[in-house]
């Protein structure tokens, strides 16, 4: 399985691109997984729920197994300094050719990062050389590649190329 992460700055268009590369690679017959990564700390499961109910009573793990969706919830606190965050999500994702991470710039990961001039800020490629490319459509001085943003068909073989497993 090939991981990449598309970080960038606040509404610099991440979520849209993400969108529009799992419909392009899905149209290709490949299996695609997606993570979402945030540095901000909220309750994912229901609170009140059995499944929360479970958790606060000290469950390590906690499955939801419904007719047509399936979730699992654990506390990456409990798990131990040992363990990469992405260690165990990944073990989820093992069918996927490719897995797409939302953010996460401290990820020891391939970067790239989608960025758009209106947004009135510099690309962080320039203050991070763990970025690999930057994605957009507005011109940039940049020492990494700077790929056209429009041209999705293009833009998913280079982060094929660049995706390592």
């Amino acid at each position: 399985m090939r991981r990449i992460h598309i970080v960038g700055r606040k509404n610099s268009g991440k979520t849209t691109l993400i969108r529009e590369l799992v419909a392009h690679y899905v149209s290709l017959g490949n299996r695609v997984g997606t993570i979402k990564h945030t540095h901000h700390e909220h309750e994912l499961d229901v609170p009140g729920k059995d499944s929360y109910l479970h958790r606060q009573a000290g469950a390590e793990v906690v499955g939801i197994l419904a007719a047509n969706m399936q979730a699992v919830f654990w506390d990456q606190s409990r798990a131990g300094k040992d363990v990469a965050p992405y260690a165990r999500m990944l073990e989820m994702f093992a069918d996927c050719d490719l897995v797409l991470v939302e953010g996460d710039l401290e990820a020891a990961a391939t970067k790239v990062e989608v960025w758009r001039a209106a947004n009135h800020a510099m690309p962080i490629a320039l203050e991070r050389r763990d970025i690999a490319a930057v994605i957009s459509d507005d011109q940039a001085v940049l020492d990494c590649p700077l790929w056209a943003r429009a041209d999705v068909a293009a833009l998913s073989q280079h982060l094929l190329d660049l995706a390592v497993e």
